[in-house]
C-alpha cells in the first residue's frame, strides 16, 4: 500500500530532520520514520511527527518515532512555527512545545536572522550524573553516564576521532543498550584539546545508529557534564562536524539548575513523500 506523506525538511546544524504533518497511526511511526530516513528517500538523520497539543498555553506537540527527546528536532518544529507566523527579520517569538521523551515543557525562543532561524531552547536537566567503568574489546574505559528520563548519554573524553575509537564508541552504545531500558543511547566523544564533540545516537526501537554532524540533546549533556566535572555554571561554544552550537548551563548549590543550548536552524524542503507501507497478512 502506498502512503502520502507531507513533510518538512529542516538543517540544523547539518543534523538533517524531518517533521511528518500528516496524521498517522503511532503504531506506523516507526515504519514511515525508517523509510523516510533512507537514502532512496529523503536522507534524513530523524524524523519526527507534529501532532496536537494536550496542555492548555503550548503551541504543539512533537512526538519522535523513536519515543526519545531531540534537541534539533524540537529546535526545527520552534522554526516552523516560527516560519508561519511570518516573523519578519531580527524579531523574535517564543514558542513552547510538548515532546516525546520528557514530561516537561520545553521552551524556545526563536529570531528570524535573514531567513534561517535562531533557536535559544531549554532541554531536560539530568536526573543522575555518575562516573563508570565499562570494558569494550578488552580495555577499562572510564565513561560519565548521564540519566534523563527516557535516555542515558555517555560521555568519553578522547582524543582525535579514528577508525578505532568508532569502533569502540559503537560497541559501547549497544553495551549500554543492553543494561537499560531507554529510547535512546548517546556516546559522546569529547575532544579535549579541540573542544569538538563527535556525538554517536543509537536509537534501538528504529534500529538506527548514527554518528551525527550535530545533536542537540549530546551539546546539553556535555554542558551538564562540564558544569558538574567543574562544580560551576558554564557557557561555551561546542564545535561538532556539522557546525558549531552553544550551550549555558547553570549550576547552584551543588546542583544543575537550568541547560540551554543554542543554534541555527534552516527549512530547505517541504512538500510530499510517497512510501510503501507494510501490508498486514490476512488469516482467514
Amino acid at each position: 500500500m502506498m502512503q502520502e506523506i507531507e513533510f518538512i525538511k529542516f538543517n540544523p546544524t547539518e543534523n538533517m530532520t524531518v517533521l511528518v504533518k500528516t496524521k498517522h497511526f503511532m503504531e506506523e511511526y516507526e515504519d514511515i520514520a525508517a523509510k523516510i530516513m533512507a537514502y532512496s528517500c529523503l536522507n534524513a538523520e530523524q524524523v519526527g511527527f507534529i501532532e496536537e497539543p494536550q496542555m492548555t498555553g503550548t503551541d504543539s506537540r512533537l512526538q519522535m518515532a523513536g519515543g526519545e527527546f531531540c534537541g534539533n528536532a524540537c529546535m526545527s518544529l520552534a522554526a516552523f512555527i516560527a516560519s508561519g507566523k511570518m516573523l519578519s527579520p531580527d524579531c523574535s517569538t517564543t514558542i513552547l512545545m510538548e515532546v516525546s521523551g520528557t514530561d516537561e515543557i520545553v521552551r524556545c525562543n526563536v529570531k528570524n536572522v535573514m531567513g534561517l532561524y535562531r533557536c535559544n531552547m531549554t532541554v531536560p536537566k539530568p536526573t543522575k550524573i555518575e562516573k563508570q567503568t565499562w570494558v569494550v574489546e578488552g580495555e577499562e574505559l572510564l565513561i560519565t553516564m548521564i540519566y534523563y528520563q527516557e535516555a542515558v548519554h555517555a560521555v568519553w573524553e578522547t582524543g582525535e576521532l579514528n577508525p578505532s575509537l568508532r569502533r569502540k564508541a559503537e560497541t559501547l552504545a549497544q553495551s549500554i543498550n543492553s543494561s537499560y531500558e531507554v529510547n535512546l543511547v548517546g556516546v559522546l566523544l569529547y575532544d579535549l584539546e579541540t573542544g569538538e564533540l563527535s556525538p554517536l545516537i543509537y536509537v534501538p526501537d528504529l534500529n538506527s545508529m548514527m554518528w551525527e554532524r550535530g545533536c542537540g540533546s549530546g551539546t546539553g549533556s556535555l554542558g551538564a557534564y562540564l558544569a558538574w566535572k567543574q562544580q560551576a555554571c558554564i557557557s561555551q561554544p561546542v564545535k561538532q562536524p556539522g557546525g558549531e552550537m552553544h550551550v549555558k548551563t547553570e549550576w547552584n548549590a551543588g546542583a544543575i539548575t537550568e541547560v540551554k543550548i543554542e543554534g541555527t536552524v534552516g527549512i530547505v524542503a517541504e512538500g510530499k513523500a510517497f512510501i510503501q507501507m507494510i501490508e498486514e497478512e490476512v488469516v482467514g
